[in-house]
């Protein structure tokens, strides 16, 4: 028997920036300003992702295509009135996207302090950071008494550019 979840798409975070490209705007491929998925089920990879391009002509200057299983699902112009305060609706500086999605959950899940749990899902955001772009990687592990159940565990913030950890903020306690 061959599960659903064979069927699935795993392509990456810049693997569909590329799948994207033919739904924008020519003044819009590659100039990617965010990246984020949605909490991944049943897999630490996630399902659904959203990539944000920057467009000139849109009123918020972004064009967001979304994807589900590695397929387009919807482009729309959302509505970025906070970022348009900062960085965040700047491009990403493509010379630092080196680490792609698959390897930022490796990373974040062989973080030490994770060595005894079970992490069931992760919950990606590649935004701008104060050296350059970087992976926000959110996670969850089994509970203990019900192992079904997950927990908000925190989360490992990487670099694109070479993969080392910036930041962890981590409770493996919040399993109990």
């Amino acid at each position: 028997m061959i599960s659903h979840a064979a069927f699935a798409d795993d392509a990456t975070a810049f693997e569909l920036v590329k799948r994207g490209n033919q739904y924008v705007g020519v003044q819009s491929k590659d100039k990617v300003v965010q990246i984020r998925s949605e909490k991944s089920i049943a897999s630490l990879t996630p399902n659904i992702w959203y990539v944000v391009y920057y467009d000139p002509d849109a009123t918020f200057k972004a064009t967001e295509v979304k994807f589900g299983a590695g397929k387009k699902m919807d482009v729309s112009h959302p509505w970025r009135i906070l970022e348009m305060a900062d960085d965040a609706h700047k491009v990403l500086d493509k010379d630092k996207l080196k680490v792609d999605s698959d390897k930022a959950i490796k990373i974040a899940t062989s973080q030490p302090l994770l060595a005894n749990l079970k992490v069931k899902a992760t919950k990606l955001r590649l935004e701008h950071g104060d050296n350059g772009p970087q992976w926000r990687v959110q996670l969850w592990a089994a509970k203990l008494k019900n192992p079904n159940d997950d927990a908000d565990i925190g989360v490992v913030i990487i670099s694109t550019d070479d993969g080392s950890v910036i930041k962890t903020d981590l409770h493996p306690n919040s399993v109990d």
